[in-house]
Formats: structure tokens, sequence, C-alpha cells
């Protein structure tokens, strides 16, 4: 007699009706019409109710709408858009007094409306950490924390005499520092290897003088003494990609590729996602196209390429999305890819934007079969951009790995303001790729390094090899990005830190001569920088090279603001390499690098370091995980 699987068909039917719910057409209604309320715009300031001074970096959004901004370095914010009526408005920052207040919007004006906010004590107890058990709203049982990083090695000191060539990728991902935001907001230390220190000095737009010319990016050093050990070197070497306007954008074939499965009900999650996408329905054009696949226990199609301005259809779509059934991510991932192919433009932005908390559990799950996958497309000439959302089950390695390997980018969304950073604000270069392949390699002079370390970079290292050898792939760069690698250097005829023993079979290597007393052209020159990169649809690189003079000089706000940033992501890493440095000495350092800092971000990330010393979470790790 046969038996029947009643639980495996209930969640197999609940599987295919979740997915039938998602794919489903569109209800059209009457904002197909293309009317758009009328709007005004609220301004105004907020400041600290005991100092008087205003509060950058604040959170100031208008409720139940995807309106939000950060406050400027003086507490000064404004909103647009705002539709008319009666609205509430509301700030938020750590550490202060959440505050509201209803205001009047009137179609066409502007009012003014400021605040003044409470400071709060922070007390570790009054915060729920992230790895604590939780129960989601998709759920009645709890569930413990199962996100999971790639192990990072940090990088050590190298002898210029025996390793004179440091070779790497760009990468121009910022889901660290979002991701490590998260933690610390919530009142906990991130786990060390979700700190990727090159991702945290990437998330913030630099100042920059360079005009690129007739290259897709501009390439420019500056060399300082180590903040955290003056005997040494710091090296800046900075790759920016001048922006492009909106309306100047190539034509893009987007592809929304959404996982709606099951683990994607929390708040923070799909539903999160469905208003981040609608910041970038926003921004769509005639010449735009827009499709939608999901999967959940399948893939479907919800919406075909449907043209930009149809936004209330496009938007209807991504509404109607519901979560439910297990993560066929490689199917998913496979029919976004022939949806893209199909309807390709030339001459313009393809591109899969996959938006997941990178469970994927049901196809091609492990890590290894899903790179495989992507690295099959990438030469297509379909660009990728992953969008990782939520808590509890984040699977930041496997996304962080799909997009390294698909051409692309990687952002972590942790609220709106971000999902506006990254889709509005930042959306040329998260969209659209200028140069991709793109490859640096280092060399050392031995008369003026004894030693050198790259800050960060650790799984985007090469082979030295690796820079001539055009079928070797690497990172892209996108409109507007900017890329900043810093080097520590330890100077010729300084001890190298943690050095290995004599060899007891070889001779022991003479040290170099002397700076001063080194003969040769390239007596001044500290190190050699080459730039190797292709065109978006080119497969041949070209390459730029410069030297960089041994002079130390006044850094620049930037280089400033890098380097606390650098030892910010050092300290919260417990390297070895910090030595002295403290809380209060990246605070000082970020504070005269802070510069205008028009969209408050500088301001953010110094009142988390804040945060981070006064709730005392900078034990060392092994504390850190005792606490756990």
């Amino acid at each position: 007699m046969a038996t029947t699987n009643v639980h495996g068909t209930r969640s197999r039917i609940g599987a295919l009706l979740a997915l039938m719910l998602a794919i489903a057409g569109p209800t059209l209604s009457h904002a197909q019409s293309g009317t758009q309320p009328e709007t005004g715009t609220v301004q105004g300031r907020v400041s600290d109710a005991t100092a008087n001074t205003g509060v950058g970096g604040a959170q100031v959004f208008v409720a139940g709408t995807t309106i939000g901004t950060l406050t400027g370095a003086e507490g000064a914010y404004s909103l647009p858009g705002v539709p008319a009526g009666e609205q509430v408005v509301t700030v938020r920052l750590i550490g202060y007094r959440e505050a509201s207040r209803r205001v009047t919007v009137t179609a066409g004006e502007t009012v003014t409306l400021d605040f003044t906010v409470e400071q709060l004590p922070l007390r570790l107890r009054d915060l729920v950490p992230l790895s604590a058990t939780v129960t989601t709203v998709a759920e009645t049982h709890p569930f413990h924390n199962t996100e999971s990083y790639a192990l990072i090695e940090e990088n050590g000191f190298r002898r210029v005499g025996e390793s004179p060539l440091s070779t790497f990728s760009i990468d121009v991902d910022r889901a660290s520092y979002a991701n490590i935001r998260r933690f610390i907001q919530a009142g906990e230390r991130p786990p060390v290897d979700a700190v990727r220190i090159e991702e945290m000095i990437n998330y913030f737009p630099y100042e920059w003088d360079a005009a690129p010319g007739d290259r897709p990016f501009e390439v420019v050093t500056e060399v300082w003494d180590a903040p955290w050990k003056p005997e040494h070197r710091l090296v800046r070497i900075g790759l920016k990609a001048p922006s492009v306007d909106t309306e100047n954008l190539p034509p893009s074939n987007l592809v929304f590729l959404v996982d709606v499965s099951g683990s994607m009900s929390p708040p923070d999650k799909l539903p999160l996602l469905k208003r981040a996408f609608a910041l970038l329905i926003e921004q769509l054009r005639p010449q735009d196209q827009v499709a939608i696949v999901v999967y959940a226990g399948a893939a479907g199609l919800v919406l075909p390429p449907t043209p930009g301005d149809r936004r209330a259809r496009i938007l209807s779509a991504v509404q109607r999305l519901e979560a439910g059934g297990s993560t066929a991510g490689g199917a998913g991932i496979a029919l976004a890819y022939d949806v893209a192919r199909e309807h390709f433009v030339e001459d313009g932005n393809n591109r899969v934007i996959l938006a997941t908390d990178g469970d994927f559990n049901v196809g091609a799950s492990s890590d290894e079969a899903m790179m495989r996958l992507i690295e099959n497309e990438r030469e297509s000439g379909i660009f990728l951009t992953v969008l990782g959302f939520g808590t509890g089950n984040l699977k930041d390695s496997k996304m962080e790995g799909i997009a390294n390997r698909g051409n692309g980018n990687f952002h972590y969304v942790d609220g709106l303001l971000e999902a506006r950073k990254v889709l509005v604000e930042e959306m040329g270069g998260t969209l659209l790729t200028v140069a991709k392949d793109v490859k640096l390699q280092v060399e050392f002079n031995p008369a003026r390094a004894a030693a050198y370390r790259l800050i960060g970079y650790e799984n985007r290292l090469l082979d030295d090899e690796d820079f001539n050898d055009d079928t070797k792939d690497a990172g892209e760069l996108g409109a507007g990005h900017t890329v900043t690698a810093l080097y520590e250097v330890v100077p010729a005829g300084l001890p190298v830190p943690r050095s290995v023993d004599p060899l007891r079979y070889q001779p022991a290597a003479e040290p170099p001569p002397p700076a001063e007393a080194a003969p040769g052209t390239f007596e001044d020159e500290l190190l050699y920088v080459k730039v190797r990169y292709k065109d978006p649809d080119g497969s041949e690189s070209r390459l730029l090279a410069l030297p960089v003079a041994d002079r130390s000089r006044s850094p620049s706000r930037s280089f400033r603001f890098a380097a606390a940033v650098a030892g910010f992501g050092m300290l919260l890493r417990d390297s070895p390499h910090a030595g002295a440095l403290s809380a209060d000495d990246v605070i000082s350092l970020a504070e005269r690098g802070r510069g205008d800092d028009p969209r408050g971000y500088r301001g953010e990330f110094i009142r988390l370091v804040e945060t981070v010393r006064d709730l005392d979470l900078l034990g060392t790790a092994a504390e850190d995980d005792d606490r756990r």
C-alpha cells in the first residue's frame, strides 16, 4: 500500500501557491494614468537640546512613505516631493530620543519644520543583540543566528627583498560598512570576518580635483606618516571615475531577480526590498526596460520587459510579491540571465539585480556550483548587482562571492536611507560600468622600503603573473565610483614587524643601502603603481603607470578620513597592526578629515565610533565570543 508524505505535499503546494501569487499578472489601477499627487517641500534644522548645536547624520523621514534623508553637518535637511496634506515627520538618531511632528504641506510651497532632540544615555542592556534568539513575523517559533561570513586572514607585512610586487583586484563593494553599522546600532560588536576594511573605506565619497581626460578614470597618490605608527609611511592610491547624470546614462535592460522564499518574510527583507525598488523605479526613463523574475520553490517571470515610463505597472508587480516556500536560487539566476539575454540592448546597460538574504537551499545551492553558474553567464556582457537584506540568516559570503564572479557589485541594505544612497544617489555607479577587470600592481623600491602591507583586499589578492593575463577576472568600476587602497610601508633601515627567523640553509641577505646612498635614476621613488583595465565591452586591457615619490606631506581631508576608517576597521578586527590606536584617536582623525559632509555620512561614521567606545564594544575578539 502506498503512503503519502502529507507534510511534504503541503510544503510543495504552499510553495506553488506562493509562486503563483508572485507571478500573477499585476492588477492595473488608476495610478497608470500617469497623474502624480501634488507635492511640496519640508525643510528645517535638527538641533541638540542641550548644546543648541546642529545635529548631523540624523535620519529624517516622512512616516508611511519612502521619503527620507540625513541631516548635514550643521543639522539642516530638506525633503522635496512630500505629498500635499497633513504629514508626520520623524527624526531618529542613535543616542537621541526619537522625535515626531505633524506638518501641513501645501502643493508647490516650502514649509519649515525645526526639531530639538534630547540626548539619551546609552546602556548596553537596553539594546537587543542581533545574535540573540528572535522571532520573526513569518514564524511563531524562535530561530538562532545562522549568518555566515568568509574567513579573512589579515594581510601581514611582506619583505620587499622577497616580494617586491603586490597585485590585487579593485573592490567597489560597500556591503561591509552598512552591515557593521547594523550590528553597532543594535549594541553588538560585528563578527570579525564581517569587517572588510576596503569596503568600509570605499563606502564614503571623497573629494577629487584631478580630471580623467580621455580615460574612464584618474589615478592619484599621496604619502603620509601612518597615524598608528608615525615612523611608518601610509600610502594612498585612489581611482575615480567621473559621474554621469541620470539623463545621460545609456538605455538600461534591467532584470529584477527577487527572492520570495519563506526566509524573506520579515519586515527588513521583502517588505523593505519592495520599498527600495520603488525608489529605483522612480528614476526609470522611457528608454529603459524592466523585467521581474522571482524564485521560491521554483522560478517564474512576474513581469515581462516593460518600458520604464510605465512605472505604475512595474510598481504594481513589485508590490504584489509575497514570500513563501524554499529557495531555488540557481533556477532563478538562470532564468534571469535568459530574460536579460533575450532582450539584450546593444551599447546599453544590461544588468541583473539580485535581491536576497543569500539563503539558497534548493537547486545549485553550493558556493562552488553557484560560482560556476555565474562565471558562465558573465561572458554574455550582462553585469550583476547583488542587494543583501535582513538579519539572522544573512549569507554574506555567498552573496559577495556571486557579485565578485559576475562582473558586479554587492551592497547590504539595512534601511530606506541606504536604499536611496545605492539606488538613487549612486545609481550611475550601481548600474553603469565604465571599466572592467581593473587590477593594480605595485612595485616597491628596496632602497626606500623594507616591507609593506596592503590594508584590506584580502579576498581580492592576485598572483603577480595575473596582472598581465587578460583572461583573469578582476573588479569593475562604475560611473562616479571612487576606489581607495592604503599601504603601510616600513622605510628602509627600520625593523620589520613580525619578521621570520633567518634561514638555516641559505646565506643571510644583505640589507639594502640607506635611501640617501642609493644610486640610480629611481632613488627618490618609494613605489611604482600600474593599473590595467578593459573597456566594458572590451577583451584586451590597457595600462596606466606612475611613480610615487618618497615624500611625506600634509594629507588631504580625504586621506585623513580614509585613514580613520582603516584604523576603526583594524580596531574592530583586533588587528595587531593597530598598535596603541584608540577609538578616541579614530574620532579625532575623522573629525579633522570630515570636511563639508553634505550628506552626513562622515558624521554618522563618527557617531558609530563613539557608540562603540561608549558601549565598550572593543574588547578582544575572544572576549566577544565569550559574551555570545
